[in-house]
């Protein structure tokens, strides 16, 4: 987790809620607008400077509307520090409205330069030493982007300089965080009022940088009013799951902490439970069974002796007795689709019909679910945590991968309108709701793209049943596993990089975040 995502606020908003905060404080707080805007472009100067001390030139591009505004403010006061400014307006001042056109006659009255913007404005240019401040379009965009403000974010993409977005990266939508066709990938993007949604989830991230908050000097009255728009979603990081791993009482013994029982592993796919049983003892369960396939034993031993590893392939081995012990239950770490896969699900569904042990289904567990065929008894889903990538959630709702990561918080709703229980929506922003608490929704904001790695999933399915068997309820369960895989992540890149991370480099962070220091 990057040092500016940990510092941002925990509560997340939509365009729309952040206009209602913007117009509380205007219209019923007697805040003037013009003045946000002064506020708001100083605060963008400040990061500047900051950031590139040593930088002597900014050069502005802007918009019709507030975000062009900004951006004005910014060139003035660029120009008041003595630094070598130019405006390149992509709608004429004559044609500029309320607070923007004042910002623009501000601008104006500092003799900075502008120009009109060309479609060889940037690229026939160069820049050196440099600072692009891209103030060209707002949080109100639901279209996408065509014409001049195309190829103006073309532009700016093209150009080997720093890119300081205002308030969000112009052509990325705020509250999803797709690109509309196109959108400028900032250095870093400093966002006002309230933090848009859609920076911290699906694209975002690959667009914004390093996000920067700014409050603009609001009191707390503006978003605490009975008028006031509750935040759509909750931000968690590490700091969230270390409240709910308390140390342990000191007359505690292994089955205080649960046993927890993995099944998958099918032939090719052995790696796979192993990984996510290790993941669990390593997350403090205090027992371990793993059921898989009878060949993988060895290998399971070899790796972690402490772990009890049942063959299904033994004989005289009563599963059902051992799933019906058990404290919490994952299945799907490489179970695959074929037949000996869908008998252990059909096992695991009628033993959690029974007993309403709670149970983690993950990887090709959703797939067999996906399917309808294989749900043929009665089952308590509340009692279920869903733990689906973007293509395993698109199975489970019946459309594609990329209608899911074109809205990420309306597809995990989706999917708890739908099959009810606990659902995680994998990702960069990872997200979860449940049916329990059918209105929240949180993002994580731990992780990395090292995690993009095979195996990854399996260690966090592991984390989540142990902190389920350790008594959590299913949400603060799978909240501070997420947390504590991706702050693992993030430990294990600091170590030695993205590239070549795997799952298993997760372990030894995994004993350290579960155990917090006693504060």
């Amino acid at each position: 987790m990057s040092e500016s995502t940990t510092i941002l606020p925990k509560d997340l908003y939509k365009a729309s809620q952040v206009r209602e905060l913007d117009r509380i404080a205007i219209k019923e707080m007697g805040i003037s607008s013009f003045d946000l805007m002064k506020t708001a472009g100083a605060a963008v100067f400040k990061v500047i400077k900051k950031a590139w001390p040593e930088s002597k030139r900014i050069l502005v591009l802007t918009g019709s509307g507030n975000n062009g505004g900004d951006g004005y403010i910014v060139a003035a006061m660029a120009k008041e520090s003595g630094m070598s400014v130019e405006v390149i307006q992509l709608c004429a001042g004559s044609n500029l409205k309320g607070d923007a056109k004042l910002a623009c006659e501000h601008a104006e009255s500092y003799d900075v330069i502008m120009q009109d913007f060309t479609d060889t404005t940037l690229i026939n240019n160069d820049f050196p030493n440099t600072i692009i401040v891209d103030a060209l379009i707002g949080t109100g965009i639901q279209r996408k982007v065509a014409g001049a403000y195309k190829r103006a974010i073309q532009g700016i993409n093209s150009i080997s300089c720093p890119v300081v977005a205002v308030d969000i990266p112009s052509g990325l939508n705020a509250d999803t965080g797709k690109p509309m066709d196109e959108a400028v990938e900032a250095s870093i993007t400093v966002t006002f009022i309230g933090v848009k949604q859609g920076l911290l989830t699906c694209n975002g991230r690959d667009h914004s940088g390093d996000i920067l908050f700014e409050n603009l000097d609001l009191p707390d009255s503006v978003f605490e009013s009975d008028a006031s728009p509750s935040s759509s979603v909750r931000r968690i990081d590490i700091n969230h799951a270390t409240r709910h791993l308390p140390p342990r009482k000191r007359s505690s013994h292994k089955k205080s902490h649960g046993h927890v029982v993995i099944v998958g592993g099918d032939l090719g796919f052995g790696g796979a439970g192993i990984l996510a049983a290790e993941a669990a003892y390593r997350s403090g369960s205090g027992l371990v069974s793993l059921i898989t396939r009878t060949e993988h034993r060895t290998a399971a031993l070899a790796r972690r002796p402490e772990m009890m590893v049942i063959g299904t392939e033994d004989s005289n081995t009563d599963l059902e007795s051992i799933l019906t012990g058990a404290s919490a239950i994952a299945i799907g770490p490489g179970l695959g689709t074929s037949e000996w896969g869908r008998q252990l699900l059909q096992l695991v569904l009628r033993s959690q019909r029974d007993t309403s042990i709670p149970l983690v289904v993950d990887a090709d567990a959703l797939n067999l679910l996906s399917e309808k065929t294989d749900v043929s008894v009665k089952v308590r889903p509340r009692n279920w945590v869903f733990t689906p990538h973007p293509g395993e959630a698109a199975k489970l709702l019946g459309c594609t991968t990329i209608d899911i990561q074109n809205d990420r918080f309306t597809a995990i709703k989706t999917l708890v309108e739908n099959w009810s229980g606990t659902f995680l929506l994998k990702g960069s922003g990872s997200l979860t709701c449940s049916s329990t608490e059918s209105s929240k929704v949180y993002l994580c904001t731990e992780g990395n793209a090292g995690m993009a790695s095979g195996g990854m999933g399996d260690v966090l399915s592991g984390i989540v049943v142990s902190l389920i068997g350790q008594g959590l309820s299913l949400v603060d369960a799978i909240n501070c596993a997420i947390c504590v895989h991706g702050e693992a992540g993030d430990l294990a890149k600091e170590s030695g990089g993205e590239r070549g991370l795997l799952g298993a480099d997760l372990f030894p962070y995994l004993r350290q975040l579960v155990n917090p220091p006693i504060r």
